[in-house]
């Protein structure tokens, strides 16, 4: 009995501390977000019909006044049908403006891309956050580095 205890501490021990202790692959945990502006509004359109299923929620559980209850519906039907005429005419849109939201995204990338490699440590690889003018892993001046590297 004594021993199937201990195993089950053991192995609860283990499956709490082991996230603590793994190390995560940085491009396995994060989610790749799309910024297009179609995808925008469709999850701004999907938050507000999920308001309005839990408005409902609330209002048929008795937790609204009447008077409050419509108040926040005809408000998020009213942000659902902007959102609704923004989608049509993002869908109508022409193919330069397709062209030109491609071309802000990629310039916006490279931007990105930019950023992130001008803030690595360029004596210990550290990749800080930014701005930073200091390394947070060796303390070397990231603003020297720059100066340096520009010299070259």
């Amino acid at each position: 009995m004594l021993l199937a205890i201990i195993i089950i501490v053991v192995v609860l021990t283990i499956f709490v501390i082991y996230p603590l202790l793994s190390t995560r692959d940085e491009d396995k945990s994060v989610l790749p977000v799309d910024v297009t502006p179609a995808a925008d509004l469709k999850r701004r359109r999907m938050v507000v019909y999920e308001n309005l299923r839990d408005l409902e929620f609330e209002y048929k559980a008795r937790k609204l006044a009447s008077k409050d209850y419509e108040a926040l519906r005809d408000s998020y039907k009213a942000e659902a049908a902007r959102l609704m005429v923004a989608s049509q005419e993002l869908e109508h849109s022409t193919a330069e403006d397709r062209f030109i939201e491609r071309e802000v995204a990629t310039r916006r990338e490279r931007m990105r891309d930019k950023i992130a490699e001008s803030y690595a440590c360029k004596k210990c690889g550290f990749n800080n956050p930014i701005p930073v003018k200091f390394c947070g892993n060796c303390g070397t001046p990231i603003s020297d580095a720059k100066a340096k590297s520009s010299d070259e």
